[in-house]
């Protein structure tokens, strides 16, 4: 399943990749995620449990951030087991600054799934994975706004 996007956020690309790159950050603001441990350089044990419409469950795995170009990029790789099934994602992130001192983040990529997960198809998941997205950019826009704050 492909999964793109965009979102802009209110601050410069060097403030987003630090928080993207945060694991305390990471783990505050990604969606469903209950706990995320450091194993190594960019890498975590991911433990989330994931309440989307029909989509209810635990997943246990990893994630990791690749292919940095700092202050730019990156690409976050998911692998995550559930009784409901697996995801394997590898998502592109592109931050780009605009005019007004703000960066768009332009995300493509790819999720496998299997198990139930791939059975419930496209169009169900295509909104799992939406919703999920728009939450981990209001969480990240909000902890901006209680960083600015402080």
């Amino acid at each position: 399943m492909q999964v793109k996007g965009n979102y802009v956020v209110n601050t410069t690309p060097e403030v987003v990749w630090k928080m993207i790159t945060n694991p305390a950050i990471l783990e505050k603001i990604t969606p469903g995620v209950k706990t995320l441990t450091v194993i190594g350089p960019d890498q975590y044990d991911a433990v989330s449990e994931v309440k989307v419409g029909p989509v209810r469950g635990n997943f246990e795995g990893k994630l990791s951030l690749k292919d940095q170009i700092v202050g730019e990029s990156c690409v976050l790789v998911v692998d995550q087991k559930s009784k409901m099934g697996n995801v394997v994602a590898e998502i592109s992130m592109k931050l780009t600054p605009d005019a007004d001192n703000n960066t768009d983040v332009h995300y493509t990529g790819d999720a496998r799934m299997s198990g139930m997960l791939a059975r419930m198809g496209q169009r169900i998941m295509s909104g799992v994975v939406s919703t999920l997205s728009r939450q981990f950019f209001e969480a990240l826009g909000k902890e901006l706004e209680g960083d600015s704050s402080s």
